[in-house]
């Protein structure tokens, strides 16, 4: 008896191997999980804690709870620039549940999903999960440029349904401007395609904001010009610390809203309602909170190239101007999961293998900026060290 052909073809995570391989290995300082090192937020905390007394345990209605959803509306313009209704918000279950829904709501079994290169391996997984078929796209240039429409014209065939950007980039750091983004989107309308915009990070630029896909679509719309469907995914987890909380919600066209929903119910019925209160409280809240890691992951930053000016064998291959990742080229000649496991096993610190973010990461190695100041240098000192 086996399995499913399907399941089966879900590449193992680079990512969780090296992560388990370190916690496997006492003392070793952890810089492979892009998990915020900031506690989440004390009004957060007290707002599940006073759900959970009031008795607020009880199933909620798949779309979520209307406050959340209100609240989610209500930052989406408040922060994002997009105009939208509750009545198009649609919680999940952390950002990689949304975007499974959305994927699931979009693919058919053999429909081509444009996927960046290196970008996060689930937003191929998903793919592969939906039988539709992942194609990646060459997310940086020889000059460090963002992908074109040449580019991805080069990579269309009729069977390609999906366009999925991802700005800030995991794995890069790297961020689309306004004028990329509306070539691309120009390009998107011309074929008919959908875009899906992964927003994990969309509160985490450590230099100047660049905007959010859904803005710059609707701008182009207000003046006339051709524009595809946008659908955006925005995840809790990063911006207010809230990584185990498994919170993130969907901002889709209202032709989609019905169909992300019907798939929400046939897999999870409902998000966790507590869970819906600490996160409506999230967004609606203070937001000192996501200034103060800013301003955390700048100075990480900062002092994190310093470091790397030393090292002739470590090269930074992209601008980092988002999230909390630096992306290195190494000169090492092995591979860059051979090259994490020998930092693990001898020098007691992990990064993230550039060959787990897809073909064009080989040769690489990611720094998650989001591990504690001290360690996060005295890390990255070691694989100076080690690397050259």
């Amino acid at each position: 008896m086996t399995g499913s052909r399907t399941a089966a073809a879900i590449a193992p995570s680079g990512i969780r191997a090296i992560a388990d391989l370190a916690w496997r290995t006492p003392g070793t300082i952890q810089l492979q999980l892009g998990e915020p090192s900031a506690p989440t937020p004390p009004h957060v905390v007290e707002a599940m804690a006073a759900a959970l007394r009031d008795g607020a345990t009880r199933y909620g209605p798949t779309p979520g709870l209307p406050a959340f959803r209100e609240a989610a509306a209500a930052k989406v313009e408040r922060v994002n620039g997009v105009t939208t209704s509750p009545d198009d918000v649609t919680v999940c279950a952390g950002g990689v549940e949304g975007l499974g829904a959305t994927y699931r709501a979009l693919l058919d079994a053999g429909d081509e999903v444009l996927v960046p290169d290196p970008g996060w391996p689930n937003l191929r997984t998903l793919a592969v999960v939906c039988d539709a078929v992942p194609v990646g796209y060459p997310l940086l240039g020889p000059d460090g440029a963002g992908v074109d429409p040449d580019t991805l014209e080069r990579l269309r065939t009729p069977r390609t349904r999906v366009l999925v950007l991802n700005s800030p980039s995991n794995p890069t750091g790297s961020g689309l401007d306004a004028a990329v983004l509306e070539r691309l989107l120009g390009w998107a309308a011309r074929h008919g395609l959908w875009v899906v915009s992964d927003e994990c990070y969309d509160e985490m630029w450590l230099d100047a904001p660049q905007p959010c896909v859904a803005a710059v679509a609707q701008r182009m719309r207000a003046a006339g010009e051709p524009t595809p469907e946008v659908v955006s995914v925005f995840s809790l987890s990063k911006t207010h610390a809230m990584t185990g909380f498994r919170l993130g919600y969907v901002v889709s066209p209202p032709s989609l809203t019905p169909l992300v929903r019907r798939v929400q119910e046939t897999t999870l019925s409902c998000v966790s309602t507590p869970t819906q209160w600490a996160g409506a409280a999230a967004l609606a809240g203070t937001q000192d909170h996501v200034e103060a890691m800013r301003v955390d992951y700048r100075d990480r930053r900062d002092r994190c190239l310093a470091v790397l000016a030393g090292s002739a064998a470590l090269t930074l291959a992209a601008p980092p101007v988002g999230a909390f990742y630096l992306w290195l080229a190494h000169a090492d000649p092995r591979p860059s999961t051979e090259v994490a496991t020998g930092l693990v096993l001898e020098h007691g610190v992990a990064l993230a293998p550039g060959d787990a973010f897809g073909p064009a990461g080989a040769g690489h190695l990611r720094v998650s900026l989001a591990t504690a100041t001290d360690p996060l240098v005295e890390g990255l000192t070691r694989v100076v060290a080690a690397l050259g």
